[in-house]
């Protein structure tokens, strides 16, 4: 049973360890809204807004986030107890898109419904993995330092790079990669930054051994990267085109990939992330845990969500120590040879340190029955 009696939303603000540049942004520091959910017996469940500041990775932003959770997902969570994560979400199915805002709120009560089971959030979403592989992503710079900081990457044991992508940041790059790395789990991310048009090119990738391209085509693009697959013989991996199950469905019957990256605040939370999980691993498409600059609140809850089989590729999931100069949960998350160890503790298995917690938060709102 879960039986919410009050929410807080803690706005917080920290700075990364260094600027994270994409195709289409530079990050500097990230803004985040934590929710903070209690029941009747001071049980607490956390979960982590992943939006970003501006609408260049989707169309929904912190602030439009906030205005879900407080004018209609807080008040449906309030409203009655939910015998499971299941039934809340059935509770908001009315609402269209705002993905993150309900993979925010869904986040915490899955947090809290494995603690009241006394259970890792792991086991109860059917995770069977006691480590996870993880990989890195390397930002845009110039190609020396991108090389340094792989060399870093690679000394330190991640068991795969993704290094961002652009046109005439490409071949070239990956030219220089391959040259100093040339065993190196490698793939690239293009955040859709090339077109059609653009076939000759990408094909020329191809010789790089990648074990996949993410996202070259438009955002919301499942058509043209049927053909372009067909075109290719590096494996498509598709990120922003996938927000639903239904979209994954399309995706793979079309031939449109073979690679999907889930992240459950893109595909709107955990329990559809699992969804799409299933139905790659009756299709034999392999899928992994993409990152989105997270404090360790939803890099736990990613975690949980990798220790399922069908996740084969290492995600976006690296130390805690790669983003911040200090997390804001306790223990911060780590990485050995590589691999993460899937918490054993009830819930996500970390704690939210509250002084740190406290030192970054610019402001709280509290709701309650």
């Amino acid at each position: 049973m879960i039986d919410v009696q009050a929410v807080k939303l803690h706005h917080l603000e920290m700075k990364l360890v260094s600027p994270f540049q994409s195709s289409i942004e530079t990050v500097y520091k990230r803004e985040s809204i934590l929710i903070e959910i209690q029941d009747r017996s001071g049980q607490i469940g956390w979960g982590e807004v992943v939006a970003f500041s501006s609408p260049w990775y989707t169309e929904e932003t912190i602030g439009t986030c906030h205005h879900m959770l407080k004018s209609f997902l807080i008040p449906e969570l309030l409203k009655k107890p939910y015998q499971n994560p299941e039934g809340f979400i059935d509770s908001f199915s009315y609402i269209r898109r705002n993905q993150m805002a309900k993979a925010a709120i869904e986040g915490a009560v899955w947090d809290l419904y494995a603690k009241v089971q006394d259970k890792p959030l792991a086991a109860i979403l059917g995770g069977t993995n006691n480590q996870i592989d993880s990989g890195v992503v390397v930002g845009m710079a110039s190609i020396d330092h991108m090389l340094e900081t792989i060399g870093k990457h690679v000394s330190d044991g991640y068991k795969r790079i993704k290094v961002k992508i652009k046109p005439g940041l490409d071949a070239v790059l990956l030219h220089e990669i391959r040259n100093r790395f040339p065993d190196v789990p490698l793939m690239a991310d293009a955040n859709s930054a090339y077109t059609l048009d653009d076939i000759s090119l990408l094909k020329q990738l191809d010789e790089y051994n990648l074990i996949m391209i993410e996202q070259p085509l438009a955002h919301d693009d499942i058509i043209d990267h049927a053909v372009l697959q067909s075109q290719l013989e590096t494996p498509i991996c598709l990120d922003e085109s996938i927000i639903t199950l239904n979209d994954a469905k399309k995706a793979i019957q079309l031939g449109s990939c073979r690679v999907i990256n889930i992240k459950p605040g893109r595909v709107g939370g955990l329990s559809e992330s699992k969804k799409i999980h299933d139905y790659c691993l009756q299709h034999s498409i392999p899928v992994w845990v993409g990152g989105m600059l997270e404090t360790g609140v939803s890099r736990a809850h990613n975690i949980a969500l990798a220790s399922l089989p069908n996740f084969t590729i290492p995600g976006d999931i690296s130390a805690s120590a790669r983003y911040w100069e200090e997390d804001i949960i306790s223990p911060p998350v780590t990485v050995h040879n590589g691999k993460i160890d899937v918490p054993r503790g009830p819930g996500l298995g970390f704690e939210v340190n509250r002084s740190k917690l406290a030192k970054y938060c610019t402001h709280t709102e509290r709701f309650s029955k």
